[in-house]
Parts: structure tokens; sequence; C-alpha cells
């Protein structure tokens, strides 16, 4: 994959730098030669990003610290001294949906009005957001056979609304909204992927990956027709340092999705890379699906998904990279191979 081009040593504000694409979002600015201030909730977990990012092949010289919580006032304003931009990649993402849904919402709205507000405060120049495939393209007729582009919206009213999709619609429109308050709106762009898949960088698999790692241990049995829009981190962090700097990025939104597939197709190309391994093969019917999903609350959030293809309109984010994103059978190959070789899975 070619690399952002060196352009500046101006320091960008990154919280939830030790997440999954936090870091690779690290690694693509230090890459272009960016000063680089990680936000993490707890200082003590610096120095595991800071060994991982090293070991991934960054120059961790241009690279520090601050403490950072999404529930908190404290040191916001204290962080943003010295930045030019932010790129806000910190939000909850729970596979196991929480009983009360103000516990994934309240963090994902207040910790985006905290890093907003106190960006705007500090008057950078510009900022980039990570939203989801969540806020676009839910709630919506299941008909629809058109892909989702940076026009539509979630619709909170919808059936297969959760609570997951809920908080990150309800904090990208937040954001929007406090930029237009502002007069600020096109300072912002947000960036909208589906299903992050790629090399992992340390023993954290996040969320995602999950997905391909059940698939490897043996824990589903059966493969049911549960959709997934497939995107590679690496694609999502290079599309966060250009919307930085692009002046065709201003104001705009960028839903990421190389290909639409089925959790069989997944299985496929897992099972290609991991020879030996009993990856599952038999379909799951979706009656099945329905009465497992009685006993289990992370299915029952997708039953209304079961089957359903939802395709997103990449092409301003291809534009924006200047090539086309990297296939999906790549994304989860990739995936597939750091799990087995960091002996996650």
């Amino acid at each position: 994959m070619p690399a952002v081009p060196p352009v500046s040593s101006d320091r960008v504000l990154l919280t939830g730098i030790s997440g999954f694409l936090g870091g690779h979002v690290a690694l693509a600015l230090l890459e272009a030669g960016y000063t680089v201030r990680g936000s993490v909730r707890k200082l003590a977990r610096a120095d595991a990003v800071r060994d991982t990012l090293r070991a991934a092949g960054a120059d961790i010289s241009r690279l520090e610290f601050v403490e950072l919580d999404l529930l908190s006032e404290a040191g916001w304003d204290k962080a943003m001294d010295g930045v030019r931009y932010l790129q806000h990649t910190a939000s909850p993402f729970l596979i196991d949906l929480p009983e009360d849904k103000m516990d994934l919402i309240r963090p994902a709205v207040e910790g985006t009005e905290r890093a907003l507000n106190a960006a705007l405060r500090a008057d950078v120049e510009r900022i980039v957001l990570t939203s989801s495939r969540a806020a676009i393209a839910y709630g919506h007729d299941k008909a629809r056979t058109k892909p989702f582009t940076e026009s539509d919206w979630t619709n909170l009213e919808g059936r297969d609304v959760n609570a997951y999709v809920e908080s990150k619609t309800r904090a990208e429109r937040r954001a929007w909204e406090i930029m237009r308050a502002a007069g600020r709106e096109t300072d912002l762009s947000t960036i909208n992927p589906s299903a992050i898949l790629g090399p992992l960088l340390d023993q954290d698999p996040g969320t995602s990956a999950l997905i391909v790692k059940r698939l490897l241990d043996g824990s589903v049995p059966a493969l049911p027709r549960i959709p997934f829009v497939i995107v590679d981190v690496r694609d999502i962090a290079e599309a966060h340092v250009r919307a930085m700097t692009a002046e065709a990025a201003r104001g705009r939104r960028y839903p990421m999705g190389e290909r639409s597939m089925l959790m069989g197709e997944v299985a496929d190309i897992v099972r290609g890379q991991a020879p030996g391994r009993r990856v599952p093969r038999l379909a799951m019917p979706d009656w099945a699906v329905r009465i497992y999903a009685l006993f289990n609350g992370e299915v029952r959030g997708i039953l209304n998904e079961l089957g359903v293809l939802k395709e997103l309109d990449s092409s301003g984010a291809e534009k924006l990279l200047g090539r086309p994103l990297t296939t999906a059978d790549q994304a989860i190959a990739e995936t597939t191979r750091t799990l087995m070789e960091k002996g996650i899975a």
C-alpha cells in the first residue's frame, strides 16, 4: 500500500490510540511526519502502545501521550495545547450490547462533545471524526438494493436499530450540530467505515476481528446468514490522514466498505488461509438463529439483519485515497494471518 507522503511535523491529538484503528491511524500519522499526541484512559497504558508502534516500524520520537476519559472534563484543554488537528477515533464498541443502551450512547455522545468543544476552544484547524456505517445504513427498507451514500442517515425509528447503531448515529449528528453552531461545519470530516479488518498490531483483536477469531477457534459451530461489509484498517487509517488536510474533504462524510458478504463467504476465505483448522462449513438456518437469539443478546441484536446485504458507495473515499480500496479478501486474510501469528486464535 502506498504510504501517505510526509507533509508536516504539526501536532495531532489522536484519541483512542490504544485501539485497533487508533493504532493504525497513529502509524499513518507518524509515517506522514506528524507529531502524535495519543490519548489513553490511563497513562500506565502508554508504554504498551509505544512498544506496539515501535515494533510496527514507527518512529516514536514524535509520539507523546496524555490521559483523557470520554466521561470526564479533566485534561481536555491541556491536551489541546499546541495541537493543529484533532483525530477523534475513541468511542465505545461492544459486541455484547448492554441492558441499558445509555451505557453505549452516553460515552459516545459526551465524548464527541468534549473532544470537539475542546478542539474549538483551542481553535484547531481541522477535525476528523471516526463515525460508522451504523450512522448511515440502518432503519431503512430492507428491499433497498442501491448503495448507501454520504447523504444517507440511519433512521433511528427503524426496527434494526440497536444501542450501538443509535450511539454512532447520535454521536455523529451531535458532531455536525456542534460544528454548525460554531460556523465551522467545513472544518469537520467523518469517516464511516463498516466492519474493519486487517493486520493486528498487538495481542488485542479488537471487536471486528472477533468475527475471524471465532471462525478459527471453533466457537462458531455453524454459519448464520449474517452480513458483513468489510474494509481494510489500513485504508481507513490513510483516509483519516488524508481527510485532515484535503480541501475536497471539508464538510464531507466518507462511507467505506469494499464489499458486502455473508459469514459463509468470510469463512471460505479464512479456511483457505488456515489449512488444518476446523473452520465451520455448515449453514445455520434462520429459524435456528432466531431460537438461539432467545438466549444470546448479541445475536438478538442483529436478527433484523439476517441475509440483508447493504452496500456502501465508497467512491468518495477511493477518490480521497487516489486508488481502489483494498479487497475484503485481503483484509480477511491479513486478520487471519496475524491472529495465528500472535497466537490469539
